[in-house]
């Protein structure tokens, strides 16, 4: 028996009722031989872990835009807390931990440079809107590997496309990986306010931390155990209400102390100036994007489309040297 044989075996044996078993994956758009060591979530996890999107996310923020300091969150360490606490709930649920595993990992490949500020400003400029998580998926079913895509399963594809909290991933792995982004942006963005000196902890108003604790490492033990407790022997992936509660009013604090706080928020207002030149110049000078965007322009998709494409790959510093590139002269030289 192959080794891939020998672990879909053992998750029959051991997982939930209502985990999603690698054998009854609805399978990927193109057909391709099985591997003989890795099972189909196991190979999405690879691939995404191994592609360019997943590397750019290093050089992309999170919320505070070029930070003075070596600790605060970026795109990619975002991403490895989530899949930590997804692979945690989906470890103690006895759910498909590697599927979750591909599902956090893949689920912000498609976010722009400059964090929220650069999606809003893509969402303003493009006449269809623009949305991160539907634009991770056209980075695995198509931007990546010059157009051919990752050819992920459709569960992998499924959790990126839904882990916002207004929709609801068909698997219960996709749904730990939607809280579990919930829980690690809450507690990491709370953690580089207090780092950048924005908030304290005393701040945090004393119902909440009655309820979540009175530290970063207490918030977060505090909501995973709720969840493993009230989600055990369930086809759901749920809080109890007190701490629903409290986890929504943490959220609402963050809204009114750091994401709208002029400090933090200081230098976005250039991110849509930035981002605009970048998208308006592109429409007039297609001939200076990358030719595998070119060739997708000839080949009929949308121009505009393209250039989002194009935009959202960006990592910050690489949009500000193309935008310098572009509109900021240079000092003449002798020859």
């Amino acid at each position: 028996m192959m080794i891939r044989e020998l672990q879909e075996q053992w998750e029959r044996d051991y997982l939930s009722e209502y985990a999603r078993l690698s054998v009854d994956s609805k399978g990927r758009d193109r057909e391709e031989p099985q591997c003989d060591l890795r099972t189909v979530f196991q190979r999405d996890r690879d691939r995404i872990l191994h592609c360019k999107a997943f590397r750019r996310l290093k050089h992309k923020t999170q919320v505070f835009l070029e930070p003075e300091g070596d600790h605060y969150r970026t795109r990619l360490t975002h991403t490895l807390e989530v899949s930590q606490n997804a692979r945690t709930l989906a470890r103690a649920l006895r759910l498909n931990e590697d599927l979750t595993e591909a599902i956090a990992l893949g689920h912000d490949l498609g976010h722009t440079p400059f964090g929220h500020a650069g999606e809003r400003a893509l969402n303003d400029l493009y006449k269809d809107g623009f949305r991160h998580n539907e634009q991770s998926v056209r980075v695995v079913e198509l931007l990546e590997n010059k157009g051919r895509g990752l050819n992920l399963t459709v569960e992998v594809r499924d959790g990126i496309l839904n882990h916002q909290t207004s929709l609801t991933p068909a698997t219960l792995e996709g749904r730990c990986v939607r809280v579990a982004d919930k829980i690690a942006y809450i507690n990491a963005d709370i953690d580089d306010s207090v780092r950048a000196g924005l908030i304290s902890e005393n701040d945090i108003p004393k119902e909440i931390s009655s309820v979540l604790g009175h530290s970063y490492r207490a918030r977060i033990n505090t909501m995973i155990h709720d969840i493993i407790i009230n989600s055990q022997n369930k086809n759901d992936i749920v809080m109890s209400d007190e701490v629903k509660e409290a986890t929504f009013a943490l959220r609402k604090f963050l809204f009114e102390r750091v994401y709208k706080n002029p400090v933090a928020k200081a230098e976005e207002a250039k991110v849509g100036d930035l981002i605009g030149g970048l998208f308006n110049y592109y429409y007039v000078n297609m001939d200076r994007l990358p030719e595998e965007y070119t060739k997708m322009v000839a080949d009929g998709q949308d121009k505009e489309r393209i250039i989002c494409d194009y935009i959202a790959g960006m990592t910050d510093q690489y949009a500000i040297h193309c935008f310098e590139d572009i509109y900021i002269p240079r000092a003449w030289s002798d020859i």
